[in-house]
């Protein structure tokens, strides 16, 4: 990037000495050349820049493809944590990297987004209580269950109202 910094000041000086009356004659052919290495240069970065996004976007020789499907990601390690899902079109396949969530979410996985209703009242003889929840989106066009049910134990607490600080307020 620097040599294309430099030719570009180079450039700039001669078309400044040019219209000043300054240019040597002797210089056109060195002034042509350079212009043509110049728009070289430009073309071959530009296109290096296209190659490197076509890249990055995977799939094998481009992505005509507008349909992608992809499938649940994996976890690299044990159930949870970085990992990869495959992705198809047509012919064309794809890994691209996700996170499978290391919470309760990781039954359904982080992809399918869903609207939870309030907990359900606790369930005695298995001491635990439920609700369920409807899909809102799915990310990556992944296949969704549109509805699900989690559950959790219930608690024994009893939560206290607190009560105003002792030792404060007025008259004290």
């Amino acid at each position: 990037m620097d040599v294309l910094k430099r030719l570009d000041r180079i450039l700039w000086l001669l078309i400044l000495r040019h219209f000043q009356g300054l240019f040597i004659p002797e210089m056109r052919g060195l002034f042509s050349t350079l212009i043509v290495v110049l728009v070289a240069l430009m073309i071959v970065t530009t296109e290096a820049g296209k190659n490197k996004k076509e890249k990055n976007k995977g799939g094998k020789g481009g992505s005509d493809c507008a349909e992608w499907r992809y499938g649940r990601c994996v976890a690299n390690n044990g159930d949870c944590g970085a990992g990869t899902r495959e992705g198809t079109c047509n012919e064309q396949t794809k890994k691209v990297k996700c996170k499978v969530p290391c919470n309760w979410k990781k039954e359904f996985g982080a992809d399918c987004k869903y609207k939870f209703g309030n907990w359900g009242e606790c369930d005695a003889a298995i001491s635990t209580k439920s609700r369920s929840g409807t899909l809102v989106k799915a990310l990556f066009n992944v296949d969704c269950q549109q509805t699900i049910s989690v559950s959790k134990p219930c608690t024994t607490k009893v939560k206290n109202k607190p009560k105003g600080k002792k030792g404060k307020g007025k008259g004290n």
